[in-house]
């Protein structure tokens, strides 16, 4: 790694560079990232200085969306089993193909095939309501809607998942056009996106793919500085799924410690806004329907992929849900304490997709629950806070053998006394795996804010090309030793510019 130039040595920059200076040339991986350079072997070989780029058809966003949508075709292959009678046929055979998904399952089990309408219309059996939010469960009506109600339940079933599966296809498009386009110079980074195995195998177990979509597209309106557009994707993000109003969080920290208050407000703002205009009515209109996803969230015991459910296993005296709900609720609070001091107190402002995806971690690593889609929830913001194909691929592999090792353990569980496929140690262990591999990941994010030097988006001498009004902005509100050094200060406004590192080192 070469060495770091010091402040005051390093010649001021002009307030108000040419458009020439301004216009981002891509960042090519092949010649940042060593993987990416062997990998493209396969291809020809890492891309010359001579190449032309950009002057076809063939764009970066362009390639990226028809990759995604490839490996996400591939996804569907792997469900072909399942498809061709494995999620009507035994009870395990599902999970020893691993191909089981939610959608065919519940277009019975929630009532559509009867026509009844979510939330408003009670279900037969223990679930009497919807348990998704809102926005969920208007997607799955209208996939219902487009379903036709002729031939047997199982051919509806089928055709259920498929509508499913070509409305969740666009939700990939949607994502690899917004991660490619959130870091102008980095288009290439959203190709972790649109490769990663995980994202493949879990794209239609469920129908997260809508809210990560949602979220995508919010976070590439904040990184254009429109922070109204942000919040009211972001709303119905949240109107769709929980865990996109997390972001709120880091985007708190970060305009509280660069002084961007109104940016944040009209943020929150139109975020409440916009999961109002969704929620309310369904509120006023079927109370006791719209609050079941909230009450089956909170009573909803220890279940898969959790740390939780190793200790449950293993302990002769396992604590209650209540117990667990605190438990959880008080090391997401620690954990999200932990990422604000670290905002407050890094040598310099963290990037947003840093800290959201530190925030969306620690949801997940804490939770009592991970079902294997969660993952979705963490592929686009690793890709834009770590875009390093090594560190990426480490945890790809992690979340993979998660993938595998639940169907096997409830292939195992389902298999009565033959007992086929994975024991409950195996999957203690399958679950470790994915719960270390996500702290890894974690880990380099949290080094690469600690040492900016380290991190590949700064290498160039760029802040935050996905922060919006926070790409460059000077720091007003530092906490610790941060607040008396100038070494790490913002480029481009005024003083010293600050080059993070060599646009040509590979170091990790």
């Amino acid at each position: 790694m070469c060495a770091m130039p010091s402040a005051e040595k390093t010649p001021p920059t002009r307030a108000h560079p040419s458009a020439s200076e301004r216009e981002p040339q891509p960042a090519l991986p092949s010649q940042q990232d060593e993987v990416a350079a062997a990998g493209s072997e396969l291809i020809g070989g890492p891309v010359g200085r001579r190449a032309l780029l950009l002057t076809t058809w063939w764009t970066p966003v362009r390639v990226i969306a028809l990759v995604a949508l490839g490996m996400f075709a591939l996804g569907m292959v792997q469900k072909a089993p399942c498809y061709n009678g494995a999620w009507f046929v035994g009870a395990s055979s599902q999970y020893t193909h691993a191909c089981y998904s939610d959608i065919p399952h519940l277009y019975q089990g929630r009532g559509f095939a009867d026509g009844l309408v979510p939330y408003f219309d009670k279900l037969p059996g223990d679930m009497r309501y919807l348990e998704y939010p809102v926005l969920t469960g208007l997607f799955m009506e209208v996939a219902a809607w487009l379903t036709p109600g002729s031939g047997s339940l199982q051919h509806q079933e089928k055709v259920y998942w498929m509508v499913n599966a070509g409305m969740l296809m666009v939700c990939t498009a949607v994502i690899a056009v917004c991660v490619s386009r959130i870091h102008r110079r980095r288009p290439w980074d959203a190709l972790l996106v649109a490769l990663a195995p995980a994202f493949a195998l879990t794209a239609t177990i469920n129908w997260d793919l809508f809210a990560v979509a949602l979220t995508a597209a919010a976070m590439l309106m904040w990184s254009r500085g429109r922070a109204v557009a942000f919040g009211l994707l972001l709303g119905l993000a949240t109107a769709a799924k929980l865990y996109p109003v997390l972001l709120l969080g880091p985007l708190l920290v970060l305009c509280w410690r660069a002084g961007r208050w109104r940016e944040a407000v009209a943020a929150f703002a139109s975020t409440a806004a916009a999961w109002l205009v969704v929620n309310l009515p369904v509120m006023l209109l079927a109370p006791d329907g719209w609050a079941k996803f909230y009450s089956f969230s909170r009573e909803r015991g220890v279940d898969f992929g959790s740390f939780w459910l190793i200790l449950a296993q293993r302990m002769d005296d396992p604590p209650t849900t209540d117990t667990v709900n605190k438990l959880a609720m008080a090391l997401m609070l620690l954990a999200c304490l932990g990422v604000a001091a670290l905002a407050f107190t890094a040598p310099r402002r963290p990037r947003f997709a840093q800290l959201a995806f530190l925030v969306v971690a620690a949801f997940i690593l804490t939770n009592k629950v991970y079902s294997p889609q969660y993952v979705l929830w963490l592929v686009p913001l690793a890709a834009l806070a770590r875009p390093r194909w090594r560190d990426f691929l480490v945890w790809q592999a992690c979340e993979v053998a998660y993938f595998l090792g639940i169907w096997l353990y409830l292939a195992y569980t389902t298999s009565g006394d033959a007992h086929r496929g994975l024991p409950t140690e195996g999957y203690q262990v399958a679950i470790a795996v994915h719960l270390l591999g996500t702290l890894y990941l974690c880990a380099v994010v949290v080094r690469d804010i600690l040492m900016p030097e380290r991190d590949v988006v700064r290498r160039t001498g760029e802040d935050d090309p996905g922060g919006g009004v926070l790409d460059g902005a000077p720091d007003v509100f530092v906490l610790g030793p941060a607040a008396d050094s100038s070494r790490y200060g913002a480029p481009d406004h005024g003083g010293a510019y600050v080059k993070w590192g060599s646009s040509d080192d590979r170091s990790p």
